[in-house]
C-alpha cells in the first residue's frame, strides 16, 4: 500500500520561504513520477511542479517558475517542493501526488488523472 504523508505547510508573510516534504512509504520512491498539486477554494486542483521518475527532467507552471524547486532524497523516500518569495496568491491546500512509471523514466506529468497515489494534503497561506 503506497502512502504519501505532506508536511511543512503553514502561514507566512509574502516573500518568505517554506519547503514542503512528502514521505513516501510502501515502495521506493525510485518506481515514481511525483507531483506537487495545489487547490485554492472553489478552484480546481492544478499541477505546482512536477519531476520524472528518474529525477532527470521537472516541470514547473508559469506562475511559479524560479521561485520554486522541486527535489527529491531517494534515501529518505521524499520528494520536496522548496517555495520561495511566496506571494498570497499562492495560498492552496498543497498535495503531493505519485504515478508509477514503469517505462517512462524521463516523463513529467502534469494532469491529476495521471497519478494514482495522493496524500492528503498541506494548507499553505501567505499573507500581505
Amino acid at each position: 500500500q503506497v502512502q504519501l504523508v505532506e508536511s511543512g505547510g503553514g502561514l507566512v508573510q509574502a516573500g518568505n520561504s517554506l519547503r514542503l516534504s512528502c514521505a513516501v512509504s510502501g515502495d521506493p520512491l525510485s518506481k515514481f513520477a511525483m507531483g506537487w498539486f495545489r487547490q485554492r477554494p472553489g478552484e480546481q486542483r492544478d499541477v505546482v511542479a512536477a519531476i520524472s521518475r528518474n529525477g532527470g527532467s521537472t516541470y514547473y507552471a508559469d506562475s511559479v517558475k524560479a521561485r520554486f524547486r522541486i527535489g527529491r532524497d531517494i534515501t529518505r523516500n521524499t520528494v520536496y517542493l522548496q517555495m520561495d518569495d511566496l506571494k498570497p496568491e499562492d495560498t492552496a491546500v498543497y498535495s503531493c501526488a505519485a504515478h508509477f512509471a514503469e517505462f517512462t523514466t524521463i516523463i513529467t506529468y502534469t494532469s491529476t488523472s495521471d497519478y494514482e497515489y495522493w496524500g492528503q494534503g498541506t494548507q499553505v497561506t501567505v499573507s500581505p
